[in-house]
């Protein structure tokens, strides 16, 4: 057993050392369209980085094209709570001044709005 897993690897190892051994011709052809390829290579990192450079400014004006928009609604909701709270708070405070009035006359209504820190 251990004779046939020496002999395995040995093939193994011999043909992976033949793969090593064989060159890769490299002539004037091959250098040619290498530097070709670098030339690509290069517009291409060039409209890369324009395109990098506009793609950062949209980005931007949609960051704050949507804060502003966020802000806005935040603003628009203050807004219109404080409108929508002022007459309820205008009526409130009328009817606690005629509570108020009514309980210097009626000692049971005092006692009550004492009760409920109206008083």
């Amino acid at each position: 057993m251990k004779k046939l897993l020496f002999l395995v690897f040995v093939l193994l190892f011999s043909g992976i050392l033949k793969a090593q051994e064989q060159t890769i011709p490299y002539n004037q052809n091959d250098r040619d369209r290498m530097v070709r390829v670098e030339t690509k290579v290069e517009t291409m990192q060039s409209q890369i980085i324009r395109l990098e450079d506009k793609f950062d400014s949209y980005f931007m004006w949609g960051f704050g094209l949507v804060l502003m928009s966020i802000f806005g609604l935040i603003g628009f909701i203050i807004y219109d709570r404080r409108t929508t709270l002022a007459p309820v708070e205008n009526k409130t405070n009328r009817i606690i001044k005629v509570l108020r009035d009514a309980a210097e006359k009626d000692p049971a209504l005092r006692e009550a709005l004492k009760r409920t820190a109206l008083w």
